[in-house]
C-alpha cells in the first residue's frame, strides 16, 4: 500500500504515530543511498529540471535521481511516420524553445516533427468578432519592428517527441541513476545515525525495496503529486465539468499559408473553445473543450462524421451544433447539406481551417479540465513544478510552457543556492522559485479561468462587450504585441 506521510499530521493520532514510526523503521532497515537531489516524476517538468542541473557546470555535480512509475522506453516517440502523429501535442513557446536550446536539448528532437506557426486566429462562435495574432501586425510607428524580434509565435510539438529529446540529452550527460518502472511506495523523514542527521531530509522508499535520502526532493508527479502530499501543501481549485477531446487530423492540404506559414485557429464556442493547431504537412491537431455528454458522443462517432463534425465547429452556428451533438449518427451528410445552405457572406477562407480530410484511427481521446495551484511551491527540502503545482485549461496552450518554465526557475534557485554555498535543500536557499513563479503562474492561471467562463456566456450583455473588446484590442498593435510578448516570454 502506497503511503505518504503528511508533516504537518505527524502530532496527529496515536495510530498515526504508531504507523509512521512503523513506516520510517521500514524505511531505514538498509542504509538509505544518499542523493543531493531526488526528482519524482519523468516528463517534461521533471527531466527539464534534470537537464539545467547537469548542464550547469555549477550543479553538474550534484548526485541526482530521478523516479518514474512508467517505463520511460514506453514514453518515448515510436511511430515517426510522416502521416501518424501522435494525439498528444503541446505549443511551444519562444522562451521555452529557446531554454531547451541552451541545456542542449533542442538538437536532440526530431526536428521534423516540429512545427512552428506565424500566426493565429481567434474568433467568437456566437457573434463572429475576431482577432488575428502574427508579430508583422503588432507593428506600429511607435514601435517598429527590430532586426531579431521573432516571426514564430509558437512551435507545436508531440509530447512523446519532446520527452525523446530530453531524455537522450540527459543520457548523453550521465550521472543521473533513473529507477524506472520504479513506482514510490512511501515518503518518510528520516533519522539521525552516527554517520548522518537525516531527520529533516526525505527518504523515498521505493517499490524495489531500496530507499533513497534526499537532500532536495523534487515533485514533478503530477496533479495528484504523492510529493505535494508528503509535504503538507494543499492544491485549490475546481473542475470545469468539461472534456478536452483531442485527435490527430490530416488536412485537405498543408495549409492556406503555405508550408512557410502556418496558422492556427481557435474558436469560442458557449460549450468550450475547439482548436486546430498545425503540424508539418497536411497534418494537424485537435483540442475541442466541451460537456462531458457531447465529449462522449464525439468519441462515439465514425471517424467521416467526427471529422464532419470538426469542419462544422470552425463553420456552423451553435444551435447546428446543438442539433448536431442531438443526433447518434449521420452528421458526415447533415453538415454537407447544412454548410450548403449557410450564408455565403462570413469569413474568408483565409480565416478557417481547411476541412478535415480524413481523421487518424485511433487518435481520439478525452481527458478531464480542471484548475488546480497549490498554497505554496516549496517546503523544507521538497519543491513543486509543473502540474504538481498547478493545472490550467488548455485554451491558451500554456500548461506544458508554465512546467518548462518553472524548471528553469528551480534551476536558477539552486545553481545560486550551490553557489552561494548554501544547503540545497533548505527552504530559503529555494525561495528565490517561489517568488519567482508563484505570481506568474497565478495570474495566467486566472486569466485563462476568466476567459473560460466569460466565452461560457451564450447570451445576454456580456457577448456584445467581449465582442468590443475583442474588436479593440485587435485595433490595437501595441496592445495586442503586448499580448503576445507577455504568452512568448512565459509570462515572465
Amino acid at each position: 500500500m502506497t503511503a505518504w506521510v503528511c508533516r504537518s499530521c505527524r502530532r496527529g493520532s496515536d495510530v498515526s504515530l504508531a504507523l509512521t514510526r512503523r513506516r520510517r523503521a521500514y524505511a531505514t532497515a538498509s542504509k538509505p543511498e544518499i542523493y543531493d537531489v531526488v526528482c519524482v516524476g519523468g516528463g517534461p517538468a521533471g527531466l527539464s529540471l534534470l537537464n539545467g542541473l547537469r548542464s550547469s557546470p555549477v550543479t553538474s555535480g550534484l548526485k541526482m535521481a530521478l523516479i518514474e512509475g512508467q517505463d520511460l522506453e514506453k514514453t518515448k516517440l515510436k511511430d515517426a511516420a510522416p502521416t501518424h502523429f501522435a494525439n498528444r501535442c503541446s505549443s511551444l513557446t519562444p522562451a521555452s524553445a529557446q531554454n531547451l536550446m541552451d541545456m542542449g536539448v533542442w538538437k536532440h528532437i526530431d526536428q521534423s516533427r516540429v512545427q512552428p506557426y506565424q500566426e493565429m486566429q481567434v474568433w467568437d462562435g456566437v457573434t463572429g468578432s475576431r482577432i488575428s495574432f502574427d508579430w508583422p501586425s503588432t507593428k506600429s510607428a511607435l514601435t517598429p519592428r527590430s532586426p531579431d524580434q521573432p516571426t514564430t509565435i509558437a512551435y507545436m510539438i508531440e509530447n512523446a517527441n519532446l520527452t525523446t529529446g530530453l531524455l537522450s540529452r540527459l543520457e548523453a550527460l550521465g550521472g543521473v541513476d533513473v529507477y524506472s518502472p520504479t513506482r514510490v511506495e512511501a515518503i518518510n523523514l528520516g533519522t539521525e545515525t552516527p554517520e548522518l542527521d537525516l531527520r529533516s531530509w526525505p527518504l523515498v522508499t521505493l517499490s524495489d525495496g531500496r530507499t533513497l535520502a534526499a537532500r532536495l526532493l523534487v515533485g514533478a508527479d503530477g496533479a495528484n503529486s504523492p510529493v505535494r502530499a508528503f509535504a503538507g501543501i494543499t492544491a485549490r481549485g475546481w473542475d470545469y465539468q468539461r472534456m478536452g477531446v483531442v485527435a490527430s487530423l490530416r488536412l485537405a492540404g498543408p495549409g492556406w499559408g503555405g508550408p512557410l506559414h502556418k496558422i492556427a485557429y481557435q474558436r469560442f464556442l458557449p460549450t468550450g473553445p475547439v482548436a486546430m493547431l498545425p503540424l508539418p504537412g497536411d497534418m494537424a491537431t485537435l483540442v475541442w473543450s466541451t460537456t462531458p455528454e457531447r465529449a462522449a458522443r464525439l468519441r462515439s462517432l465514425s471517424l467521416p462524421d467526427f471529422a464532419a463534425m470538426v469542419d462544422a465547429a470552425f463553420r456552423l452556428s451553435p444551435a447546428d451544433l446543438d442539433y448536431l451533438h442531438s443526433i447518434e449518427g449521420g452528421q458526415a451528410d447533415e453538415v454537407a447539406w447544412r454548410r450548403r445552405h449557410a450564408p455565403s457572406s462570413g469569413p474568408t477562407p483565409q480565416q478557417l481551417p481547411q476541412d478535415v480530410a480524413a481523421v487518424q484511427p485511433g487518435s481520439v481521446a478525452g481527458f478531464p479540465l480542471k484548475l488546480r495551484h497549490a498554497d505554496a511551491y516549496t517546503g523544507e527540502r521538497v519543491a513543486l513544478v509543473g502540474d504538481a503545482a498547478h493545472t490550467i485549461h488548455p485554451l491558451a496552450g500554456q500548461g506544458l510552457n508554465q512546467g518548462q518554465a518553472d524548471a528553469a526557475a528551480l534551476v536558477r534557485a539552486v545553481t545560486g543556492a550551490r553557489a552561494a554555498g548554501l544547503d540545497i535543500g533548505a527552504q530559503l536557499a529555494l525561495e528565490p522559485y517561489p517568488a519567482e513563479r508563484y505570481q506568474a503562474n497565478n495570474a495566467l492561471l486566472g486569466a485563462c479561468d476568466k476567459l473560460h467562463k466569460l466565452y461560457g456566456v451564450g447570451a445576454g450583455p456580456v457577448v456584445g462587450l467581449r465582442s468590443l473588446g475583442l474588436g479593440v484590442v485587435d485595433r490595437l498593435p501595441l496592445l495586442k504585441g503586448w499580448f503576445m510578448r507577455t504568452a512568448a516570454s512565459n509570462g515572465r
